[in-house]
């Protein structure tokens, strides 16, 4: 693991972009696009409600998907090393069949990202615990995700017991997302937005974790975390492998990153992009 300035790891990643990796093999969901654009304010919300938060992960939804559901923490994740009891919990409840088109249903539980619609994935089941971990919640942390996608990254952290906002640029997975995770009575407040500019409306954050890759680190993120808060993103050119970081503010309130994990995610898309 290496730990970097933000202005180095600005330069690490200062390298061209080439073509769009391919959904079906792409590790992360939602929002698109690594080209930086001239800065756009976010748009209207789809209807955002207040998010509700539990002291502790809820029982386990039983369905007839449980007993796949309970193999898939204990063999792609609790076996892999992770071991936040929260994280964990929280992916034994929440049905993540709900949260792929139909077509895909039967393979839900998979080692593997999926395909959504619009050109983004649902994220391997062990990227989206390793990114739940890096962020270092507690129960009633307010928290930033920058791609809602399917909303199964957001499912989690709320049923982590966290304050879940979620912002997603594509409209027709916005709305999708937030009938799924109302019907499954997860509480996260959606807004359909350039994720770029995060939601300064509920900053600062204690977590930010963006689910689609930049070719450089948003400023207005990093303004909009908490002290001793973390912003998890994977940063690196489209079409390739990109690093997974972690940033926090050190004493100086200067921005330090640490490096977990080499990462293919979909890139970040930018209002006014295709």
């Amino acid at each position: 693991m290496a730990l970097l300035t933000l202005a180095a790891v600005a330069a690490t990643c200062a390298v061209e972009t080439e073509t769009t990796l391919s959904p079906i093999t792409a590790v992360g969901p939602t929002t698109t696009t690594a080209s930086p654009s001239p800065a756009v304010a976010p748009k209207a919300a789809v209807t955002t409600t207040a998010p509700t938060t539990t002291a502790t992960p809820q029982t386990p939804i039983l369905d007839d998907r449980t007993e796949e559901r309970m193999t898939m923490v204990d063999q792609q994740i609790v076996e892999r090393g992770v071991e936040d009891a929260l994280v964990i919990a929280a992916m034994r409840e929440v049905p993540r069949h709900r949260f792929v088109p139909d077509q895909y249903a039967a393979l839900a539980y998979g080692d593997h990202p999926l395909p959504i619609g619009y050109g983004q994935t649902i994220s391997q089941p062990v990227i989206v615990a390793l990114m739940s971990t890096a962020l270092q919640l507690a129960p009633g942390d307010k928290v930033l995700e920058i791609g809602t996608g399917s909303g199964y990254q957001a499912a989690v952290l709320a049923a982590m017991g966290m304050e879940v906002y979620s912002v997603e640029i594509i409209p027709e997975l916005a709305a999708s997302a937030q009938t799924v995770l109302a019907d499954l009575e997860y509480g996260v407040a959606v807004l359909t937005a350039d994720g770029y500019h995060g939601w300064e409306e509920h900053a600062p954050y204690d977590g930010i974790v963006v689910t689609a890759a930049p070719d450089h680190v948003p400023q207005p993120l990093v303004e909009q975390l908490a002290p001793d808060a973390a912003l998890v993103i994977p940063v690196g050119p489209i079409g390739a492998v990109q690093t997974l970081w972690r940033f926090t503010l050190d004493a100086r309130g200067e921005v330090i990153g640490e490096s977990l994990e080499q990462v293919a995610f979909v890139p970040l898309t930018r209002a006014g992009e295709d």
